[in-house]
């Protein structure tokens, strides 16, 4: 009985065994050209059988030649043939005449065949990669827009006017239109979060100037200060919604970067909020050089962070890894806090979602976060991965393709930043990997 444990893997056996599309045409061709071959020698075997049945018996010399074995001995002297032997002897001999020749025919044209269909395999091993090569260059060409996000890249095939030009035509009209779609997309949140951020701003002010009044009440003050903290909420939750809508599709532009030094420059700009909370906060920050948008990057790593600040349990611990490995230049982040369920751990890098029912709260966040992290890390063609951790916390790991040290600069402005020095986020640097690989 098979468990479900052997059909994942006997599936991708099968999958394996599945030939590719250049195979099938190869061997299509190469069996096209066997049936004709296969054809050709069995029309050329009848002809050539009817033409020696219609032939006339060879001449009877052949029979008593001594260069050839006669189908009797050879005759005494005085012995005497009648014609009916004779006869029978020159049929037998036009026999053996028709078989070896007919033999040689079908076992020489079989030989050649097979030879000749050996080099149709190689030929049509080379036809067939000429006639995907329209395919191939659709394909290329969607690998690129894949990973750069760049929408305005067409195929823009030339050729006959067949089933490839009518598919890349389709793509490109496809790219159009998805192109148009992100721009009204991006269009529509820039324009919503530009009339949001009027009111908003407004409220502020009123709420502001009726806090400030001198007859304010104590009521009216507790009561402004509540609707500021909502104000400001808010205003994260817009500005969360212009960073995702403006990283996705976006083509960037990249430059040399070290994750290590954006790291810690986030990590010292979370120190005041850290340090409330009582929490014990660790780097590892060796060299992780990568290439990317530096505002961009320091947006990932710093959501990372406030993400592992406010979802954390007070007095808890937080980590933060910078490294390089396999080709790829990692940031890892890790947090004490609330059990998270491995069946959750996808739900939270969708927008506006959060842990279980905390849904409806927004004291932590705008629940954009994450998802704008996941959204920068495929911009910059980059992975990123959470994996819960068995007391509770997360151990989020981000990896972006890295980059060689030698085209880092010395340093880049506005990141560099020196190690921890506020009370209570003091911590010797430490040299084990927190996350997983």
């Amino acid at each position: 009985m098979t468990t479900s444990a052997e059909r994942p893997r006997r599936t991708m056996f099968t999958e394996r065994l599945r030939p590719t599309i250049r195979m099938r045409l190869t061997l299509l061709y190469t069996g096209l050209f066997l049936g004709a071959g296969v054809l050709l020698l069995g029309l050329t075997y009848f002809l050539v059988k009817n033409n020696l049945d219609n032939q006339a018996v060879p001449k009877g010399a052949r029979v008593f030649n001594g260069a050839e074995k006669a189908p009797f001995p050879p005759p005494e002297e005085n012995a005497q043939y009648s014609d009916r032997s004779v006869e029978v002897a020159m049929v037998k001999v036009r026999d053996d005449y028709q078989r070896k020749t007919l033999s040689a025919l079908l076992t020489q044209g079989g030989i050649a065949l097979g030879l000749v269909g050996a080099a149709g395999i190689g030929f049509g091993w080379l036809l067939a990669d000429r006639a995907l090569r329209p395919v191939h260059k659709i394909t290329e060409t969607a690998g690129r827009v894949a990973r750069s996000h760049d929408l305005t890249e067409r195929i823009g095939y030339e050729g006959p006017r067949d089933d490839v030009k009518e598919l890349a035509d389709a793509f490109d009209t496809m790219l159009g239109r998805l192109a148009r779609a992100f721009d009204g997309q991006r269009r529509f949140v820039a324009n919503a979060s530009h009339e949001l951020r009027t009111p908003l701003a407004i409220n502020r002010t009123l709420i502001d100037v009726a806090v400030r009044r001198s007859d304010a009440t104590g009521d009216v003050k507790r009561l402004g200060e509540s609707l500021l903290v909502v104000n400001g909420r808010h205003e994260r939750l817009i500005d969360g919604l212009l960073t995702l809508a403006g990283t996705e599709g976006v083509a960037v532009d990249a430059g040399p970067l070290d994750l290590a030094d954006v790291a810690g420059h986030v990590l010292d700009g979370a120190a005041p909020e850290a340090r409330a909370r009582g929490l014990a906060a660790r780097r590892s920050l060796g060299p992780a050089v990568t290439s990317g948008d530096p505002v961009l990057v320091e947006r990932l790593v710093q959501n990372l962070v406030e993400n592992a600040v406010r979802h954390n349990r007070d007095g808890g611990e937080l980590s933060v890894t910078t490294r390089s490995r396999d080709g790829w230049a990692e940031v890892v982040v890790s947090n004490t806090g609330p059990v998270v369920p491995a069946y959750e751990v996808e739900t939270i890098f969708e927008p506006f979602r959060r842990l279980g029912n905390d849904r409806l709260r927004s004291d932590r966040g705008s629940g954009l976060g994450l998802s704008i992290v996941r959204a920068t890390a495929g911009v910059h063609g980059g992975t990123v991965a959470a994996v819960p951790r068995p007391g509770g916390g997360l151990d989020v790991t981000v990896r972006l393709p890295a980059r060689a040290p030698d085209a880092v600069p010395d340093a880049a402005p506005g990141l560099a930043a020196p190690e921890f020095a506020a009370p209570g986020l003091a911590a010797p640097p430490v040299n084990s990997e927190a996350g997983p690989g």
